[in-house]
């Protein structure tokens, strides 16, 4: 009954665009996207399925950008002159440089010319797009840091296997438990690794109740012109974990995550910490190997109240000047988060349905029921208030990525915690200081 109902409402919604998107020759529209692999294969069924029940009124053209970082590049290079695509999916990171822009079309505006219902949406999905009261793009593709571990070694250490630690105490305590050695003495599985991965930090300060940049962690009435991580603690706080992390011995699994995850897939380290959007991939890597455990993103401290904001990216708009071509990126954008597409797109990526209703549908329901680790990850994001959304930063990728060079010097031995904090901050001061001076 509820998959007719849905397919009359679609229809009916078909329908009704009549008169807005006559018959013939349709309107077309380019969509950037930043998603390869298994998750390209379904971007690539979402807008084919669109083209099949709009056709003759709009037509989606797709086009692949390369990661995140290759997308963001391209775009910021391309719309110096000109821009080249009506809708583009860019990362949360993004954000603050697409508002500064002057190249997009907030998606607020369509809401309220159309009085469009937003309530569906997660608010603490919502909440990071959302500066000054508007939503200027839409979530698509979000996620949240999460810990992996393998439950099958846990019994075998005897820790239970349905408790995940919650703090780095109780990680290290576990992991010393969890590691087996040869018989030569080298060891055969850690305990834990980790990659060297700049949202990692990013996540740590929200998780201590800290803003990583002033003016209200960039969300202010102005944007941020320094980080505070070097004056609240929170830098000092995180990398001495990381150094700890070091100092007992633990992998140095290199600058992004894919070693870490190729490392836990092996069964060489036993916990780690990933998206949950990796954990399709990791359940089908696996395989019968061993079972996998989910639990929330672990604290620096054990009396750390904060939560975890949102990874992943979002639809922007943008200003083309043709309505028509306006209004169908606003038709395409809404078919993307519908329960229904919501639903497919979740269970074929890992990816959180941005709706709420897509909870209630039968398809989702039997993904939660085969993949009940991925009911954790909607647990953490929804105890996550929207407070702690994240900051927005002009800079942040390459702060990113200066986060991730300064903590392999430290772990190479180059600085102590305390330089190492003070340096880094110092460079990407630097950066958002020519940046303000550029664009404010």
């Amino acid at each position: 009954m509820k998959k007719l109902l849905s397919l009359l409402l679609a229809l009916m919604m078909v329908l009704s665009l009549g008169c807005a998107f006559a018959e013939g020759t349709p309107v077309e529209i380019t969509f950037w996207h930043a998603m390869g692999g298994v998750n390209g294969e379904a971007i690539v069924k979402l807008v084919e399925d669109f083209n099949a029940a709009y056709e003759g009124k709009i037509h989606v053209n797709y086009e692949y950008q390369g990661d995140y970082d290759s997308a963001f590049t391209k775009i910021q290079a391309a719309g110096m002159n000109s821009i080249p695509c009506d809708l583009m999916q860019v990362y949360d990171i993004g954000t603050r440089f697409m508002i500064d822009s002057g190249w997009i079309k907030p998606v607020q505006e369509f809401i309220d010319a159309e009085d469009y219902d937003i309530s569906q949406i997660e608010p603490n999905i919502a909440a990071y797009y959302t500066v000054d009261g508007k939503l200027y793009s839409m979530p698509f593709n979000s996620s949240t840091p999460t810990l992996y571990y393998n439950k099958t070694a846990f019994a075998e250490a005897g820790l239970d296997p349905e408790v995940a630690p919650k703090n780095f105490d109780e990680l290290f305590e576990m992991a010393r438990k969890l590691e087996v050695k040869n018989e030569d003495g080298t060891v055969k599985r850690y305990g834990f690794g980790m990659g060297n991965y700049g949202w990692f930090f990013e996540q740590w300060t929200g998780k201590m109740g800290l803003h990583y940049v002033d003016n209200n962690n960039g969300r202010g009435e102005a944007p941020a012109t320094k980080v505070i991580f070097d004056e609240n603690g929170a830098g000092e706080a995180i990398l001495n974990v990381w150094q700890k992390y070091v100092d007992e011995g633990y992998p140095y699994l290199n600058q992004g995550n894919n070693d870490a995850k190729a490392a836990f897939i092996a069964g060489d380290i036993a916990m780690t910490l990933e998206s949950t959007a990796a954990l399709k991939s990791l359940l089908t890597n696996v395989g019968d190997d061993f079972e996998i455990g989910v639990g929330y993103f672990p604290s620096i401290n054990a009396d750390d109240k904060g939560g975890v904001s949102v990874g992943g990216g979002s639809l922007w708009a943008f200003n083309t000047g043709d309505e028509a071509r306006q209004n169908a990126t606003w038709e395409f954008i809404k078919f993307m988060i519908a329960p229904e597409q919501q639903a497919f797109w979740s269970a074929q990526t890992g990816y959180f349905p941005i709706t709420v209703a897509t909870h209630e549908l039968e398809a989702f329901k039997e993904n939660i029921e085969q993949y009940p680790q991925f009911q954790i990850a909607i647990n953490q994001l929804h105890d996550s208030a929207p407070e702690y959304a994240g900051a927005l930063l002009s800079v942040f990728s390459e702060s990113r990525q200066l986060v991730q060079n300064y903590t392999e010097r430290l772990v190479n031995g180059e600085m102590d915690v305390k330089t190492c904090v003070e340096k880094l901050a110092a460079e990407i001061n630097s950066a958002i200081e020519i940046y303000n001076l550029t664009n404010y």
